[in-house]
Formats: structure tokens, C-alpha cells, sequence
């Protein structure tokens, strides 16, 4: 059925509360349960007809719920029953979905879930049975079913509440609309069902996750739109990357396994409820237990974990709007290697066709001379070429012709392309082949990773080949077009790779994502560390962002601030209005922009291999401190340092004018990693940055693996690793155990060992990639780290 809906410009988010407190549309709340089979867990509601009636009192309208009949001819069923049902997926995941439509719940095809047949779980056993309720019991909570009033209760394993879906008998306040319970509706308009549901928070409760979010990482007192968009900013409530995933401190965390718009109100109209408006006659909610990490491993495990991208694209993506020409590219490669500069990628945006911005996978020929060439001889140098495109094709574009006549476009359902540009349908198998021959010509031209920009303006009125409108279409169209890309960049090159803008519940699978149009500001940077914080904790283990900031020229200082930041996230891609390269300042700054550099390539061992466990447990690399320390309460609030895998913290500078900040040190004891300065753990310090304008700690106690830079990943000499040895104070220890991922064939292999009296024993090799083919032997293994060195910071 098509859906009406209310904005007012093209593209603009769905706010689908507003459709919960129309006075013409029809309440369904469910009231109990009518019939429950706890061998099978699946069972009936009754929902009961209400509607909001206008009341006046002490000179104001207010709408209220009411108990009504229905006025409908001929006469149809007045409280109908629809089926619900739980799945017990693994000892810490259920699944709960319900109907308010249809008389069954049939099986659903996901592009979001990995496994379409999800295990069925025997560490869920029945509890208690009776006319009141049935309840479940695992070894990490219980979920309570109650009949009357209907309600769905989760408690941890101690029995203490974590959340319960909120009925209208658990009204407390004057209005019995406020909060919204869990209830549906039907559209007047258009006779559609959407559901509210909707959960009871506590006091002190916080919610994190729900994607690439730029406003605080709480989510408690935020409403926002599970809607791809574009918002031309990095700093308001609308995201290019919405993950429909919220966690709670107390320990729990719900997946909403829907593509529909969705819009969430955690607190913000009633601060005692989180109620999730869901544009779709059907519940499909998957409910974690467990500790944060346990949270994003379980999702990611319905989901899929991300993919380790290979070690190149862990260096530094040189990169400006736009380089337009052969000489221009090889230009910033020779200025590359005159400052010493180290570098494994050049990105050409919008640039390098023979129109800006008219994509039709072809080097412009006048521009050009011979782009393979070209290519063949930067990669000698040690630089990969990553190449710009979208899939809107304007009709100045030679390719738009072809895409309407064999039907690849997005229609309006009348025959006609859904706007002015020919957007390619990726539910259209024949359109996505036809779209990666033109990916895989530049891949076989020696192109090493592709830009998967836009995304996000899908046509909610569009008409797709899958079947389905745009309503449930728009958001998966940011999963379909990574999958498209990262599938033929996989076959063509063996690396798992893209540089994508828009995600969606599942996207982590294909890395990697970068933050977007971010401003030039203070409150730019803030924002960006914020969103990648918010999308690590959506599922998403790896993340870049535009370095300096986008929209304008960076200012020297900023930039000069924000670049050993953006070196120590994941991935790192100065981007933006030019100039980006760091000689078009002075020489200081190049001094500074090398040392920023650098100091990311000397780390390469440490955050290769935390990248590899990361990606292995579903956790993102930069870490709100919340994820390795839960039960430190203070960590909950802090959004303006990160932990780097397990090891580093770093606290960016974020105000212009400023060289010291407050930072706050977990429990433990922490080493100033540029100047030895210890600090106690648990505590807030006055810290000044050191030569590089940034404050790195390391938890004491750490080996952190270092090699010599070298000017590209290819270069490094894997022989040459140093282990520093960060001794906690009072430590006695003289041997030390040390693992490492050392890269090959494309993948990596473990390897492991001990420091014994400063000397380094191998023991074996843990486990290779599944993907890596051979192994490394024993001998090789050998003759790799007879030369590593141990150097033991002084306590």
C-alpha cells in the first residue's frame, strides 16, 4: 500500500510521531493476552479501539486517549487479535515481533542479518507458567510476559528491572496520552498501520548508539529520525549513517529490525519514556542483556562484523576538491616525497571526468594523458588511486540515456524517473551487474578504492524493482549500494574496502565510512569525534572523517590542532575546500603536519593489530572510555576523549588558543606517551599537550609495538619492530606475554610470544585469517623476529 506522508520539501527526515497525535486517526492499544502456547512462545493480543478526544479545561485544549467504538459501516472486527511471538536467538538475545494487520507472522527476508535462518537457542528454558504470566530464564536475564494488562517485562539475571514495554494503565501523569504507549494506529489518510513502541526508562539512565549522531552521545532527553539523509553539516540532530540501535547502561539494548522511517523519542516529550514510532504494521525487535561490548558482539553477530580493510588504507589519503589533472596528481606525489611526507593513498574527487561533477567512469582525455600510466607509476612510488562517483546521473550525462531504457532507474510508478536525475535502482540485480562492470573497468585500470558518496536521497515516492515503495527502500539504499561496491572491489582486488558516506543496520560489514561535510570550526571537530564515538558504538569498528574540516579552506590552526586527531582515528583522509596540502601553509606547518603523520606510521603495528581484534569482537577501534571501563560511572559523560584500542588515550585539543585541557584517567595507572609524565588512575589532570599538539596516554603496563616510518605502508620493514614496554610503577614482572598481527598475503596471521629478561621468545602462530591462504612456518616466523627489539620505559 502507498504511503501519504508530511513533509514539505523533497528528501526532507520523516517525523513520524506527528502521526500519533492526529485526532482523526484510529488507537489500537494492546490491552492482554488472549491466548499464550509458552512450549511454542507465540501467542494473541487483543488491541482495543481508543481515540484522542479533545478536552478543554482551565482554558486549553489537551487530546486525550478515550476508550470508543467504532463508527464504520459495514461493520468491522471492534478489538481484533493479532499474533505475537518470541525467539530465543542465544543466551543473551530475544527476539520479539507482532502483527497488527496480519493473521500470521511470516518469515522475513533481511538484507540487514547475515543468517536469514536464525539458530533457535536451548540456554532460554521456561520458568513459570500460569493464568498471570510466563516467564523465561537464561544464565544473563528473564523476559516476563504478562496478560493482563498486556506487558513485556526484561530482567537481569539478579532480578532487577532493566525496561518493560509501557501500557496505558501505567500512565502517571494527568494525561493519559503522555507518555505515548505502546500501541498502533490507523492512518485516516491512508489507512496505513504504524506502531509506537514504546519502553519505560529509569532515573540515571543513559542510551547510546543509534548511528553517526554529531549532538551529545546520550541519547537521553534526544528525539531524531532513523532516516538517511544529507544534512549538509556535521553538527544537527540528522545523520547520514542511522543505525536503528539503542543500549542502555542498565544493560540491555534493543535492534529495531525495520527499513522504514522510524523516530525516536528517548525522553524527550516524557522524560520517563523511550518510545520508538515505527512507520510499519509489524514489530520485529531484537532485545540484548549484557555489558556494552557483549551488546555490539551480539548485534554485529546478527548483523555482521566488519571486515578487516587492508594495511594500506590505515595511512594517510592525501586528498582536496577536487585534483583535475595528470600533472596536478602527480604533482602532490612528488611534493609527497620532497617533504617526506608519508602517504599511501591520493584520492581524486569530483574532478577527474571531462565534466565536474558528470560521472561516467571515464578520465577526462584532456586532462589525462594516460591515467593507467599514471596509476602504474604512483603505485611504484608506494600511492594507491581512490576515485570519486555516486549514482545520480544528471541528464547532461552520456550514461543517462542508457540507464532509462534498460529501466535501471528509480521510477515514480507512472512511468517516469523518480526527479531529475536517473538514480540507479541497486534492488535491480541487472542494474547493479551493469554498475560494477563500470566499477571494475577502473578497478582493472589499477584503482585501489572507490568513493561511495551520496546515498542518502533515495526517493521515498520512488518505485523500486524489489517490489517495495521507497517507504521501505530509502534507508536500505545506503546498505545496497556499499554491498554493490565492496562486492566487486573484493573480487576484482582481494581488499575489502570502500570509502563510503551513508550506512545503514548492516553497513559495518562493508568498511570503510567517513563522517561527512563538517565544518571548519572548533564545534566542527567536537562534533566529528562525537559522531565517530556514536557510530563505534552502533557497530561500526571503523571510521574516518574529513581532516581540517570540509566547507572552507582550514584555518592554520585548527588545522594544525585537528591533524594528529584525525591520524589517530582508524583511517585518515585530509578532504576538503583547498588548499589540503600542508606546503601551501609554510614550513612550520609542514614540520607539524609530517610529525602528525608520522607519529600514526610508527604505531602501525599497534593499530593494525587493534584493528584485527576490534573487527574480530565487533567493537569499534575508537573507544569511548564507557566501553573498556562500564563500571567507572564518571566515563559516561565524557565525549571528548577516546581510547585507541585497549591501550591509548587521546585527548584532542579542541579549542583554538589553548595547548593544555582537563583529562580525565581511567582506573589504573597512565604514562604521558610524549613526555613519561605518570598520572593515577581515576582522577581528572590539567594535561598540556607535548611536540605534537595532542595529549596521547598509555596505560601502564602496555607493550605497544612500534617500526621506523617509512613513506608508505609497503615500505615498512616488518623486521624492525620495537616493543616499548610501558612498566607500571612497583612491577616486578620480567616476563611479559605479546601478540601481534603481522600482515600477509592481503590478510594478516597471528603471531605470539613472551619478553623474558628483555628477550623475545616466539611461541607459535595463534590463528591466520581464514582468508590469508598459507601461513607463515615456523622458520619464517623465526627470521621475522630474530631482530625485534624490547626497550623498558623507565618507572
Amino acid at each position: 500500500m502507498i504511503r501519504l506522508y508530511d513533509t514539505s520539501l523533497l528528501g526532507e527526515p520523516i517525523d513520524m510521531s506527528k502521526e500519533f497525535g492526529r485526532i482523526e486517526n484510529t488507537y489500537f492499544m494492546g490491552m492482554r493476552v488472549e491466548e499464550f502456547d509458552p512450549e511454542t512462545a507465540t501467542g494473541q493480543i487483543r488491541w482495543e479501539r481508543y481515540s484522542r478526544k479533545p478536552r478543554l479545561d482551565f482554558g486549553k485544549y489537551t487530546l486525550p486517549f478515550t476508550a470508543t467504538e467504532s463508527w464504520e459501516f459495514p461493520a468491522y472486527e471492534e478489538a481484533p487479535s493479532f499474533p505475537f511471538c518470541l525467539q530465543f536467538v542465544d543466551a543473551k538475545t530475544v527476539r520479539i515481533r507482532l502483527a497488527t494487520r496480519q493473521s500470521n507472522l511470516e518469515p522475513r527476508h533481511s538484507l540487514m542479518l547475515v543468517e536469514q535462518q536464525l539458530p533457535v537457542s536451548t540456554a532460554w528454558s521456561l520458568h513459570q507458567h500460569d493464568a498471570q504470566q510466563t516467564t523465561y530464564i537464561s544464565d544473563y536475564g528473564s523476559v516476563i510476559i504478562k496478560y493482563a494488562p498486556w506487558k513485556i517485562e526484561f530482567r537481569d539475571v539478579t532480578g532487577k528491572l532493566l525496561t518493560r514495554t509501557h501500557h496505558l494503565a501505567d500512565q502517571a501523569s494527568i494525561l493519559s496520552s503522555d507518555p505515548t504507549p505502546f500501541c498502533f494506529i490507523r492512518s485516516a489518510k491512508d489507512m496505513n498501520r504504524s506502531l509506537a513502541a514504546s519502553f519505560a526508562l529509569s532515573p540515571g539512565e543513559r542510551l547510546y548508539g543509534g548511528g553517526e549522531s554529531f549532538l551529545k552521545m546520550d541519547k537521553r532527553g534526544q528525539k531524531f529520525n532513523w532516516f538517511a539523509y544529507d544534512p549538509l553539516s556535521a553538527q544537527t540532530a540528522d545523520m547520514y549513517k542511522p543505525i536503528p540501535l539503542l543500549w542502555s547502561n542498565r544493560g540491555y539494548g534493543m535492534f529495531f529490525h525495520h527499513s522504514c522511517p522510524m523516530t525516536c523519542d528517548v525522553g524527550h516529550h516524557f522524560d520517563g519514556a523511550n518510545t520508538i514510532y515505527i512507520g510499519e504494521d509489524e514489530l520485529d525487535l531484537f532485545f540484548f542483556f549484557g555489558t556494552p561490548k557483549d551488546i555490539l558482539s551480539s548485534y554485529t553477530s546478527l548483523t555482521g562484523k566488519s571486515a578487516v580493510p587492508p594495511l594500506w588504507s590505515f595511512g594517510l589519503w592525501m586528498s582536496r576538491i577536487t585534483y583535475q589533472s595528470e600533472q596536478e596528481v602527480r604533482e602532490v606525489a612528488h611534493q609527497l616525497q620532497e617533504y617526506q611526507i608519508p602517504c599511501d593513498v591520493i584520492h581524486l574527487d569530483t574532478g577527474w571526468f571531462e565534466h565536474d561533477w558528470r560521472c561516467d567512469y571515464q578520465f577526462s582525455s584532456t586532462r589525462f594523458d594516460n591515467a593507467e600510466q599514471m596509476i602504474t607509476d604512483l603505485r611504484k612510488q608506494g600511492y594507491r588511486i581512490s576515485l570519486w562517483q555516486y549514482p545520480y546521473f544528471m541528464p547532461s550525462n552520456p550514461l543517462y540515456e542508457e540507464i532509462i531504457a534498460k529501466g535501471y532507474a528509480i521510477s515514480d510508478g507512472n512511468g517516469y524517473i523518480a526527479g531529475e536525475d536517473a538514480i540507479l535502482d541497486f534492488s535491480n540485480p541487472e542494474a547493479v551487474h551493469w554498475y560494477q562492470q563500470k566499477i571494475a573497468g577502473l578497478l582493472h585500470l589499477g584503482v585501489s578504492a572507490i568513493k561511495v558518496d551520496f546515498g542518502e536521497s533515495a526517493p521515498i515516492h520512488g518505485s523500486y524493482y524489489s517490489r517495495q515503495q521507497g517507504w521501505k527502500e530509502h534507508n536500505l539504499y545506503p546498505l545496497r549500494y556499499n554491498q554493490a561496491v565492496s562486492e566487486i572491489t573484493q573480487k576484482v582486488t582481494g581488499n575489502s574496502i570502500i570509502w563510503a558516506r551513508s550506512a545503514w543496520a548492516g553497513s559495518q560489514r562493508y568498511p570503510l565510512h567517513w563522517g561527512g561535510d563538517v565544518e571548519n570550526t572548533d564545534n566542527g571537530m567536537a562534533a566529528s569525534l562525537r559522531a565517530g564515538m556514536s557510530l563505534g558504538l552502533s557497530g561500526f569498528t571503523f571510521w574516518s572523517h574529513d581532516i581540517g574540516g570540509f566547507v572552507h579552506q582550514s584555518p592554520r590552526e585548527l588545522y594544525r590542532r585537528w591533524m594528529p586527531f584525525g591520524m589517530l582515528t582508524s583511517h585518515s583522509r585530509c578532504h576538503g575546500a583547498p588548499p589540503k596540502e600542508p606546503w601551501h601553509y609554510d614550513e612550520d606547518f609542514v614540520e607539524d603536519f609530517r610529525k602528525a603523520v608520522s607519529l600514526k606510521y610508527a604505531l602501525m603495528p599497534y593499530i593494525y593489530t587493534q584493528s584485527v581484534l576490534s573487527a574480530e569482537q565487533g567493537i569499534p577501534l575508537l573507544r569511548p572510555l564507557l566501553l573498556e571501563y562500564p563500571n567507572e560511572p564518571g566515563v559516561w559523560q565524557i565525549e571528548d576523549q577516546y581510547l585507541l584500542g585497549t591501550d591509548l588515550l587521546i585527548a584532542p585539543i579542541l579549542e583554538q588558543g589553548t595547548t593544555s585541557r582537563e583529562v580525565y584517567t581511567p582506573s589504573g595507572e597512565w604514562i604521558d606517551y610524549q613526555t613519561g609524565k605518570r598520572y593515577e588512575g581515576s582522577t581528572w589532570y590539567p594535561i598540556t599537550e607535548g611536540d605534537i599538539p595532542i595529549i596521547i596516554l598509555v596505560r601502564a603496563g602496555s607493550l605497544i609495538p612500534h617500526v621506523p616510518v617509512a613513506l608508505s605502508t609497503d615500505a615498512i620493514d616488518w623486521t624492525a619492530v620495537k616493543w616499548h614496554h610501558y612498566e607500571s610503577t612497583g612491577s616486578q614482572l620480567e616476563e611479559n606475554d605479546w601478540q601481534i598481527a603481522l600482515p600477509v598475503n592481503q590478510h594478516y596471521v597471528w603471531i605470539s610470544g613472551q619478553f623474558i629478561e628483555e628477550q623475545t621468545i616466539v611461541n607459535t602462530t595463534l590463528h591466520p585469517d581464514t582468508q590469508a591462504g598459507n601461513s607463515l612456518n615456523q622458520d619464517e616466523i623465526k627470521k621475522l623476529t630474530s631482530q625485534w627489539t624490547y626497550h623498558k620505559h623507565s618507572k
